[in-house]
């Protein structure tokens, strides 16, 4: 028997950060919070300075022209367009849930389903495009 000295000490916690165990919607709203770091912190100073130096000059304007050409870049740009789209799709989805549209547990999980799967033919639409 334990003595009640370990019995009231307590126990570390052990967090699973697996994403695979989340249900849908919560997948959804961890994508939109990285999504939103994503598009803060890189994705409006990229687009401010290829702006900046595409509108400088003519000779800028072609140097970030046959830098867009390079595939690696092209897929940069892919996973920047999937991060805008997932993030627009889910906050739509969150300004419905705001006004109680879609809140019980299917609705809300087929919400999720199709933000997903939104982000997802936008982002192929585009790639479709850019190739």
């Amino acid at each position: 028997m334990p003595s009640p000295k370990s019995a009231s000490r307590q126990r570390p916690k052990y967090y699973d950060l697996n994403l695979l165990h989340l249900p849908m919607p919560g997948l959804v709203s961890i994508f939109h919070r990285i999504t939103g770091v994503v598009m803060f912190l890189f994705l409006i100073p990229t687009v401010l300075f290829v702006l900046q130096c595409t509108l400088g000059s003519e000779t800028g304007f072609n140097q970030w022209k046959s830098i867009f050409a390079q595939p690696i870049v092209k897929l940069v740009v892919l996973g920047f367009v999937w991060s805008y789209m997932h993030h627009l799709f889910a906050g739509i989805r969150y300004l419905l849930l705001d006004i109680h549209f879609g809140t019980a547990l299917e609705p809300a999980r087929s919400s999720a389903r199709i933000v997903l799967a939104l982000g997802l033919i936008a982002t192929v639409l585009v790639g479709v495009r850019i190739w």
